[in-house]
C-alpha cells in the first residue's frame, strides 16, 4: 500500500510517498481501508519534531481517519467487514490502510460522508471537552473564540451556540469572520484591525468575556486575558501563532479568573469511555446537521505537502482532508 512517510524531522516538501506492507489485524484490532484522512496544525509540528508527541520513525502524519472495515482480528465482535467507520489514530493516517484497536473505532451512519466524518474527532472532540468539561459554562454567558475560522475555532463557535452561549468570533480578516458568523457566531471582532482587549470589552458592555477559547496563543493571548470578566475562564487550547505566551499572573489575581489547560489527547487516554460517548454524540450531531464539520478542501495523498502548507499558511477555513 502507499503511505506518506516522515523518516526524519523535516518540512512538508521533504515527506516521501512510498510503498509499505499492508497492515494485519492483531487480536482486538481491525484494519480500516482509509477513504479520508484529516490533517491538523499539529501534524506540521509533529513532522518538525516540535510537538509533545514524537512517534518513532518512519511515521505518517494525519491523526484521524474515516473508511471501511477491511478485516478484523481475533476477539472483535462489534465490527464486521464493510462497516463504515471513523477513528482517531494519533498519527499514520496518511496512508491507504491502518490497523487500530476495535475499541477506538466508531461506526458512522450512511448519510454521513467520509470527508466530514474524518474531520469530527479532534477539533470537535477538543472543543466539546473544553466547553463541557473545562469551561463550566452557564447558558447566556459570553464565549470569545480566537482563530474562529480555523478548525478548532469553528467547532467552538458551533458547539458554543448549541450550548446556549453568546459567541464572539475573533479572527484576522472580515472574510473569516463572515464564515464564523455563518457557523454560530453572534458577534465578531477583527483583531487585524481592532485592539482585541478594547474590542472585547466594548462588545460585552464593559463587563468582559466569561469564557475565552484560545487555540492561537502568541501576542493575542494576553490581550484576550486582559478583557476577561470577573471569575472568567481562559481556556488554553494551543499555540497556532507559534509563540507560547508568558502570562502575567497578577492578571489572574486581579480578575479573580481561572487559566485552564485543555489537553484533549491526555484526557482521552484517562477517560476512554467518556471520550467514546462524546465521539458517538458528535457523529450523531453531524449526521443530523447540528454541526457542519465543514471541509475547506481535499487533496490526493501524493499532495500531502501542499495540504500541510495550506494549514501552515492559515489559509483553511474548516478541515483539510487527504484522499488515500
Amino acid at each position: 500500500m502507499k503511505a506518506i512517510l516522515c523518516s526524519q524531522y523535516c518540512q512538508p516538501d521533504d515527506l516521501v510517498l512510498a510503498e509499505v506492507p499492508d497492515p494485519v489485524a492483531g487480536p482486538g484490532e481491525a484494519v480500516i481501508a482509509i477513504k479520508a484522512a484529516a490533517l491538523n496544525f499539529f501534524d506540521i509540528l509533529m513532522i518538525q519534531g516540535k510537538y509533545q508527541i514524537k512517534p518513532p520513525f518512519p511515521f505518517s502524519p494525519a491523526a484521524e481517519v474515516a473508511g471501511v472495515i477491511e478485516s478484523i482480528g481475533p476477539g472483535v465482535t462489534d465490527l464486521k467487514v464493510g462497516d463504515r467507520v471513523v477513528a482517531s489514530c494519533g498519527h499514520n493516517g496518511a496512508r491507504e490502510k491502518i490497523s487500530l484497536p476495535a475499541a477506538s473505532i466508531v461506526k458512522i451512519p450512511d448519510n454521513l460522508d467520509y470527508d466530514r466524518a474524518a474531520g469530527i474527532i479532534i477539533i470537535y472532540g477538543t472543543a466539546l471537552h473544553a466547553l463541557e468539561d473545562r469551561a463550566s459554562p452557564k447558558p447566556g454567558e459570553t464565549l470569545a473564540v480566537l482563530g474562529a475560522a480555523g478548525g478548532t475555532g469553528l467547532a467552538a463557535c458551533e458547539l458554543g451556540k448549541l450550548m446556549g452561549l453568546k459567541v464572539i468570533a475573533c479572527a484576522s480578516s472580515d472574510e473569516k469572520l463572515e464564515f464564523a458568523k455563518a457557523h454560530g457566531a453572534e458577534l465578531t471582532l477583527n483583531y487585524g484591525k481592532e485592539d482585541l482587549k478594547e474590542g472585547l470589552r466594548k462588545l460585552t458592555g464593559g463587563k468582559g468575556v466569561d469564557i475565552i477559547f484560545d487555540p492561537v496563543g502568541g501576542a493575542y493571548a494576553e490581550q484576550a486575558l486582559r478583557s476577561i470578566a470577573w471569575e472568567g475562564r481562559f481556556l488554553v487550547i494551543g499555540f497556532a501563532a507559534g509563540d507560547i505566551p508568558k502570562m502575567p499572573l497578577n492578571l489572574a489575581l486581579l480578575k479573580g479568573c481561572d487559566i485552564r489547560g485543555v489537553f484533549w489527547g491526555a484526557w482521552t487516554r484517562l477517560n476512554p469511555a467518556k471520550n467514546r460517548a462524546n465521539l458517538e454524540k458528535l457523529v450523531k450531531w453531524t449526521a443530523e446537521g447540528k454541526i457542519s464539520s465543514h471541509v475547506d478542501r481535499t487533496f490526493p495523498l501524493a499532495q500531502t505537502a501542499d495540504a500541510l502548507k495550506v494549514l501552515a499558511g492559515r489559509q483553511a477555513m474548516g478541515k483539510v482532508i487527504l484522499h488515500p
